[in-house]
């Protein structure tokens, strides 16, 4: 039960970015913006305990969430064997880029933290 009202939550998130993203217009997929909604939201406890079951779930049975993927490549061979290397050099590069970006946000959010120790550090010795 825990689970349908994390899935809930994530539905209602989606629908809202979703409305907000036709809506008004903006340059962003629906589930984007409902994603940066939910980030902060998962700070109250209604939400992050359901959405961490909802997780879970989904986490115990990914693979079978690749099933689709795989027909569709299978039915569509004759596309992978045209544009295949071009496929895999965006995947290659796109999950390098995103690498990236977690390093860099890693080390500039830890140097952040850091400064952030010294100071409270420096002002409590005064």
């Amino acid at each position: 039960m825990q689970a349908l009202r994390g899935l809930a939550w994530l539905l209602a998130f989606q629908s809202v970015g979703e409305l907000l993203a036709r809506g008004l217009h903006l340059p962003f997929p629906g589930p984007v913006i409902g994603m940066m909604l939910l980030l902060p939201a998962l700070r109250w406890q209604v939400v992050q305990g359901p959405v961490a079951s909802c997780a879970d779930f989904l986490l115990a049975h990914l693979s079978l969430l690749f099933v689709p993927v795989g027909v569709g490549v299978m039915t569509h061979l004759s596309l992978v064997s045209q544009y295949g290397f071009r496929m895999l050099a965006v995947v290659v590069v796109s999950t390098l880029a995103g690498l990236l970006v977690t390093v860099l946000s890693l080390h500039w959010l830890r140097d952040r933290n850091a400064d952030a120790f010294e100071d409270r550090s420096d002002s409590s010795s005064h």
